[in-house]
């Protein structure tokens, strides 16, 4: 059985970002999750990526593969690219490399020096090779953070990139309970999404598969939510991680054990 697979952070710069990444002196483990380590990216570091995507901040599935947006909000953002052509040659950093804990621990370090610094060291990095052709953000945080990047020095350079920044994909679960009120915030962002593709398209001029443009609906249509593909994940990762089905779950009596808690279950059907 051959099965691609992502083989790593051997090649400069990013093995030395791998090696000398920030801890607790930047990220206060109040308000991330630094004791499941960082999780650096996703996607084509060898230069053939066309689209970067900068994400905000690692979940659960995520600490498990050790590669960002592979959840629920990673099919959603594959679906989009998906719809640009863009089937792999993509590159993905977060705003943050640890999982924020508590709803404001993101706001209130954002402009933290050694996470902006470190951060901006990838986003100069993944953007070398010169053959990115489009930037997409998801959501607010994700949005500041390409934007302090734009005013940096090597940042300056890369301003006519074209950019667009979109509603987080998981934004209809999290602003709401009750599935009418999800549906409607789901309508409301695919709208959204819809204008940025029109923005993002003409910029895309080598796509894995020259794709017509398809607008979404109102809600996801199940082949509008793609599978991670296997280049994506380290050797060894079974396929059923790369699926539809959710197998991480935050589990605990109390905010304490929750935070020390991950419990996976293997989907039905993915035992032969």
């Amino acid at each position: 059985m051959l099965t691609e697979f992502d083989a790593g952070y051997a090649q400069q710069p990013f093995r030395d970002l791998c090696a000398n990444y920030p801890g607790a002196e930047a990220y206060d483990p109040q308000d991330f999750r630094i004791e499941w380590g960082p999780i650096f990216h996703r996607g084509r570091l060898d230069g053939s990526a066309r689209v970067l995507v900068v994400g905000q901040d690692p979940a659960q599935h995520e600490t498990i593969v050790r590669r960002i947006l592979v959840g629920t909000a990673g099919r959603r953002t594959q679906g989009f690219l998906a719809k640009l052509g863009i089937t792999q040659s993509y590159v993905m950093v977060n705003t943050f490399l640890y999982s924020v804990y508590g709803q404001s621990g993101g706001n209130q370090h954002k402009n933290e020096p050694g996470i902006v610094e470190y951060r901006n060291k990838w986003l100069k990095a993944v953007l070398a090779s010169g053959n990115i052709e489009a930037v997409v953000s998801l959501g607010g945080l994700a949005d500041e953070a390409w934007k302090t990047w734009l005013k940096t020095a090597d940042g300056a350079a890369h301003k006519t990139l074209t950019y667009q920044h979109i509603t987080h994909p998981t934004w209809p679960e999290s602003s709401a309970h009750d599935a009418a009120t999800q549906a409607a915030n789901t309508k409301i962002m695919l709208t959204k999404w819809n204008v940025a593709l029109a923005a993002l398209a003409p910029a895309v001029k080598h796509p894995d598969a020259p794709t017509a443009l398809v607008p979404y609906g109102d809600a996801f249509k199940p082949s509008e939510l793609a599978d991670i593909i296997a280049k994506d994940f380290p050797a060894g990762m079974p396929a059923w991680m790369r699926g539809d089905t959710p197998w991480a779950v935050r589990q605990g009596a109390d905010a304490a054990t929750k935070r020390r808690t991950i419990t996976i279950a293997i989907p039905d059907g993915a035992i032969p």
